[in-house]
C-alpha cells in the first residue's frame, strides 16, 4: 500500500522534543552498479548523508532532494518511498539534539560544479558497502549496506 506524502505543516518544539530531519540517499548506477554520495559534516568533517529539516509546504521526500542539492549540488530526483530511518544526537550550541532522519533515495541525473555549500564540504562517491563503513550511525550504515536501486519506484 503507498501513501501520498502530503506537504508539511511545521510546529515549534520544545528543547527536549526529538526532532525529525529528512536525508538523502544519492545515487547512481556506474558500471551496471550502484553508487552513493557521501558529503563532510561541516563541523568534524565526518562522512554522512545529506540531510536537513521539514520545510513548510514541502513533502518529506522533496525537503531530502533540497538538502542533496544544498549539501551535494546533487541535480536529481528523490522517490517518495522512505528507504529507512535513524537517529543520532546533533550537536547545536554546544549540547546534543535527538534526531531521527528518515531516508529518501535520490536518483543523481548529475551534480552540479557549483552549489550552495560547496565550500563547506567534499563530496564523494562509494560503494553501497564502503559507504556503510564510513558512516558513524550504525541504522544508517544497515541501510547503506542493505541498499538496492531496483527496489526502488
Amino acid at each position: 500500500m503507498l501513501i501520498k506524502q502530503l506537504p508539511i505543516t511545521v510546529r515549534a518544539s520544545h528543547k527536549s522534543d526529538v526532532r525529525t530531519q529528512f536525508a538523502a540517499l544519492c545515487f547512481r548506477i556506474a558500471k551496471n552498479k550502484p553508487q552513493v554520495l557521501l558529503v563532510t559534516s561541516r563541523g568534524t568533517g565526518r562522512w554522512i548523508i545529506p540531510k536537513g529539516w521539514p520545510m513548510h509546504g514541502k513533502t518529506p521526500a522533496h525537503c531530502a532532494e533540497r538538502e542533496a542539492w544544498e549539501e551535494a549540488g546533487v541535480i536529481g530526483k528523490a522517490a517518495d518511498q522512505a528507504l529507512g530511518l535513524f537517529s543520532y544526537n546533533k550537536v547545536l550550541d554546544g549540547s546534543g539534539l535527538p534526531c531521527v532522519a528518515i531516508v529518501y533515495p535520490v536518483r543523481v541525473k548529475s551534480l552540479a560544479p557549483d552549489y550552495p555549500e560547496k565550500n563547506q564540504r567534499r563530496r564523494k562517491w562509494f560503494s553501497p558497502a564502503k559507504a556503510a563503513n564510513r558512516v558513524s550511525e550504525p541504522e544508517l550504515a544497515r541501510i547503506l549496506r542493505d541498499f538496492d536501486p531496483k527496489m526502488i519506484r
